[in-house]
């Protein structure tokens, strides 16, 4: 067996943070016959979702930020503020993307993460699956994946 000698580095570096992210998309592609029919095509970038809800008066009410990619949209955010909770909005701003993601992209699946203490249980309303449960994410909070057919 050769042993071998690696010195360990710490520290921010954008040239070798993208050498690394290209050199693992090439090793990605090269392994994924997937990955590889997605390369050069409009399906292999992420493309913003976002969607606002303003009220009356122009002041956010809630929001939605996401992004769909390949055939999934992604919920990254999804925000109602407090006058309005318990209003619909926040399931008017989900079945909203849902529909866009669907009908202009093409989208079969979404998926998100919540913590315990957010809204699993909205999610679950909405017809959302938990997939992944991750404890103590952060310490003495629990992290869920969750995700939904949408055809």
């Amino acid at each position: 067996m050769v042993s071998r000698m690696f010195r360990i580095e710490t520290g921010d570096d954008k040239d070798r943070r993208d050498l690394l992210r290209r050199r693992l998309r090439e090793t990605n592609t090269q392994a994924s016959p997937v990955l590889r029919a997605l390369r050069g095509t409009p399906g292999e970038r992420e493309l913003p979702l976002h969607l606002w809800a303003l009220d009356s008066t122009d002041t956010l009410a809630g929001g939605l930020v996401g992004h769909t990619w390949t055939t999934w949209l992604h919920v990254t955010y999804l925000w109602v503020d407090t006058p309005h909770r318990g209003t619909g909005l926040g399931s008017r701003l989900l079945a909203a993307a849902e529909h866009l993601a669907a009908t202009e992209r093409g989208c079969r699946n979404s998926r998100l993460e919540t913590w315990d203490f957010q809204a699993p249980a909205f999610y679950k309303k909405q017809g959302y699956e938990v997939v992944c449960v991750i404890p103590d994410y952060p310490p003495g909070v629990t992290e869920y994946t969750l995700t939904k057919r949408l055809d």
